[in-house]
Parts: C-alpha cells; structure tokens; sequence
C-alpha cells in the first residue's frame, strides 16, 4: 500500500464475518452487518499534545481490534475497501 495516514489516524481492513450460522444457516449479503472487527493495515506517527510533543499510538499495524458500527470513513485504496478512523475510535485490541 502506498498510503500513510496522518496523526492519530489508522487504516483498517474490516474481517467478514462468518456466511453460515452455527446451525448451518447461510447469511445471504443483503442480511450480514457490517464487521466490526479489523486489521491494522498503517498507523499515524501520533496525536500532538498542548506542548508539541507527538503521543505515540497503542496499537501497531497488524493489530486486531474492534471498533464501533459506525465508526471511521469508507475508503477505497488500491481497489480495496478499507476504514481510516481515529484512534480513539477503537474500542480494542483483540488477542488472538
């Protein structure tokens, strides 16, 4: 990927969600909700607090997290669907 974000700012790719339910039901992609799970793909060099001294983020690229439904802007980058959002959009960090 040739793009860095800016500050704070994150790029996720959202993870899908399973297609069948535990029963064996298959989820047609007109009824799925958006994930709200992704993949850190790039990170910002950080927020600047009042003195000028730039905050390091808590989560790297290649993290896991989860993050609200409506959280961060749509992008398209390289053909590929993904989120830039603040960091203080995410809810967490997933330990695999």
């Amino acid at each position: 990927m040739k793009f860095r974000p800016l500050h704070d700012r994150v790029v996720v790719r959202r993870i899908e969600s399973e297609e069948r339910t535990k029963g064996g039901i298959i989820i047609p992609d007109s009824a799925k909700e958006k994930p709200q799970e992704g993949e850190i793909i790039a990170v910002g060099s950080g927020a600047r607090d009042e003195t000028g001294r730039v905050n390091p983020l808590d989560v790297k690229a290649g993290d896991r997290v989860l993050f609200g439904k409506w959280s961060g802007t749509e992008v398209k980058i390289d053909g590929e669907d993904l989120l830039i959002m603040k960091e203080s959009d995410i809810m967490g960090v997933v330990n695999v």
